[in-house]
């Protein structure tokens, strides 16, 4: 039997996004931001929330443009740390030993040290009670080698993306390959 626990911001597990915007003087800014994801297939987007009280929100609000760096498990101290402190006070580059790039595509920084960036820009935005959600369109993805198969596409086997569990707050690793998606229910089907 169910037991009714109430509304609360709980999915189970949710990726860890760290944001990159650049403030009004330039000044790259790293932020992690656990509400998010993709939202569209095409063209293809990613969605990012931010309170209005924090420094990344102006940024991008600004800027019209974010960078989403994934950061692999190896890197949990910097992403917790990215989450604890505001940009406005600290600079998260120089203290975490980053080397910000500017991106060629949008008006937003990236992390050289990260394996996996999205380069996004703003196409719409939407208020939703405490936070706005930021739409970006996915202009390019930059990998390191590394993480590519022979066919130049991303080895997911490779990724060691962190998750975070609102409810708890705490981190986890991904787990193991368990099935196919689009195929394993296809036994169901009569």
């Amino acid at each position: 039997m169910k037991k009714s626990i109430g509304p609360k911001t709980l999915l189970a597990a949710v990726p860890v996004l760290v944001i990159g915007s650049y403030d009004r003087n330039e000044r790259p800014n790293l932020a992690t931001v656990a509400w998010g994801g993709i939202c569209c297939s095409n063209p293809p987007c990613v969605n990012v929330s931010l309170r209005k009280a924090t420094y990344s929100y102006h940024n991008i609000l600004s800027r019209k443009a974010f960078t989403v760096n994934i950061l692999f498990s190896d890197r949990l101290k910097e992403i917790d740390y990215y989450g604890l402190v505001s940009g406005e006070n600290y600079d998260k580059f120089e203290r975490t030993g980053i080397t910000p790039i500017k991106s060629e595509i949008v008006d937003a920084p990236y992390g050289k040290e990260f394996p996996m960036v999205l380069e996004c820009r703003v196409i719409n935005s939407i208020e939703i009670g405490l936070h706005t959600e930021f739409i970006g369109e996915i202009m390019d993805i930059k990998v390191e080698e590394y993480l590519l198969n022979e066919q130049g596409r991303v080895d997911i086997s490779k990724l060691d993306p962190v998750l975070y569990t609102p409810e708890a707050r705490e981190y986890y690793s991904r787990g193991k390959y368990i099935g196919r998606g689009f195929e394993i229910g296809k036994s169901i089907i009569p």
